[in-house]
C-alpha cells in the first residue's frame, strides 16, 4: 500500500461525494461512496488528476492513518456513514472500530474524550460536524485544548486537530452556516487554519495531524465539491503562510477559505475594467502571516477584506488593524471590509443577499478617492 492515494488506478476516476442539495434546509447526506483507489506501488511519476476538497481531505487522512497508527478519529456520524458530508468515507472498513468511533452526540464529550486520548499518546482528529455544533465544546477547547502545553510547562502535548466545516452557501439553516473563526484566532495556544483548494486540505490536513498542538482545521462546505487538477507532490507551502494567488498592482484583496473563489472572481471583472487586483490567500487565520499581506499591501497601497462573518468584531477587524500599525505610511486609502451583515444568518431563501458577492466588493472599492 502506498502512502499516498491521491493518485487513481488507471483507467478509473477519483470518487467524490455528492454535494447536498442546496434548496434544502439541511444537506442531505449522499449516498456512500468507496474510498479513493489505491495501488499496491508509487509510480515515478504522476499524471494530474481532478480532485473534490472532500475527497482531498478523505485521502489525507487515510494516508496519515496509514502512516502512524496513533492516528485515530471520533465524531458523530463518521464511522460507517462517513460523515455527512462523506469527508470519513470507506476509513470505518478500512481502519476498524478502534481506530474511526462514532461519538455520542455531545460535543463537549467528543473534545473531553480526544484530550484524554491525546495525553496518552494517540493522534485524535474530530469532527464538528457543523460549525455551530462546536459550541458546546467551547469550554473544553478554550479552558483544555489551548491551554494545556502551557499549563504543564511544556511537560504534556495535544497535539488534536478539531475539524469544523464552516461557514454559508449551501442552502443550510442559519446553525449549519455559522462562520465562527474569530472565536478561535482570539485563544492564544490554538493554531487556525483553512483552505480554499483541494491541494491545500490535502497537504495542511496532513501538516495538522502532524503537529504536536492543537489544530483547529476549519473546511468551507461551500468548497468540498470544488474540483482542481491535483499533482503530486502536492504542496510544499507551510500551513501557516499565506499565498498570492494572482498578482496585482492596484488593490490587494485578502480572502481565505469560502471567500477566496469570491475575490478570484472580484480580480477577474476587475481586470475588464483596467483594474488590477493582487489576490492573496491566508490559509492561516492564526498565526498571521504579516510578512506576505504586508509586502501585498505595501506594493499596492489599497487593501479590502472579504469574509462571510458578520463584520463587527470579525476577523477582518483584526487584519485591518495589524496592516494598519505595520503598513500606515503606505496607504493611499482606508482598509475596506466587505462582510456578511451583523445579523443571524439568515435563511436560505435569503443567503444569496448577506454573502459577498464580486458586485459588492467592487462597489465598496468604487467609492474610495482614486487620485
Amino acid at each position: 500500500m502506498t502512502a499516498n492515494h491521491l493518485d487513481s488506478v488507471p483507467g478509473t476516476a477519483l470518487p467524490t461525494p455528492t454535494p447536498p442539495t442546496p434548496t434544502t434546509p439541511s444537506p442531505v447526506p449522499p449516498a456512500p461512496t468507496p474510498p479513493i483507489s489505491q495501488t499496491d506501488a508509487a509510480p515515478a511519476t504522476r499524471a494530474p488528476a481532478s480532485v473534490t476538497m472532500a475527497a482531498a481531505l478523505n485521502a489525507a487522512i487515510r494516508d496519515a492513518m496509514t502512516d502512524d497508527p496513533t492516528v485515530v478519529l471520533f465524531g458523530e456520524d463518521i464511522g460507517p456513514l462517513g460523515g455527512v458530508f462523506r469527508v470519513t468515507d470507506g476509513l470505518y472498513s478500512e481502519f476498524g472500530e478502534t481506530r474511526v468511533s462514532d461519538s455520542p452526540l455531545a460535543e463537549s464529550g467528543i473534545v473531553g474524550t480526544a484530550i484524554g486520548m491525546a495525553i496518552y499518546g494517540l493522534r485524535p482528529v474530530v469532527e464538528m460536524q457543523f460549525d455551530a455544533f462546536s459550541y458546546p465544546a467551547f469550554q473544553q477547547i478554550v479552558s483544555h485544548v489551548a491551554k494545556m502545553r502551557n499549563r504543564t510547562k511544556g511537560r504534556i502535548t495535544l497535539p488534536i486537530v478539531i475539524r469544523i466545516p464552516y461557514a454559508g452557501d449551501i442552502g443550510g439553516v442559519e446553525h449549519h452556516s455559522d462562520s465562527s473563526e474569530a472565536y478561535w484566532t482570539s485563544t492564544p495556544g490554538l493554531t487556525v487554519v483553512t483552505p480554499s483548494n483541494p491541494a491545500d486540505a490535502y497537504s495542511m490536513l496532513r501538516e495538522a495531524i502532524a503537529s504536536d498542538d492543537p489544530v483547529i482545521f476549519m473546511e468551507p462546505k461551500s468548497r468540498y465539491w470544488s474540483k482542481a487538477e491535483v499533482s503530486l507532490p502536492i504542496h510544499t507551502t507551510p500551513m501557516t503562510r499565506a499565498e498570492v494567488l494572482r498578482e496585482g498592482t492596484d488593490v490587494t484583496l485578502i480572502s481565505y477559505g469560502p471567500t477566496v473563489k469570491t475575490a478570484l472572481a472580484t480580480a477577474e471583472q476587475a481586470a475588464d475594467e483596467g483594474l488590477s487586483i493582487e489576490v492573496i490567500d491566508l490559509r492561516s487565520l492564526s498565526p498571521f502571516d504579516d510578512e506576505t499581506v504586508s509586502a501585498s499591501v505595501r506594493k499596492t497601497s489599497r487593501a479590502a477584506v472579504i469574509h462571510e462573518a458578520a463584520q463587527f468584531g470579525g476577523y477582518g477587524a483584526e487584519v485591518a488593524a495589524r496592516l494598519t500599525e505595520r503598513s500606515f505610511f503606505h496607504l493611499a486609502a482606508p482598509i475596506l471590509r466587505i462582510t456578511g451583515f451583523d445579523i443571524p444568518y439568515p435563511s436560505p431563501k435569503l443567503e444569496e443577499f448577506f454573502l459577498p458577492t464580486p458586485d459588492r466588493v467592487l462597489s465598496a472599492i468604487e467609492k474610495w478617492e482614486w487620485s
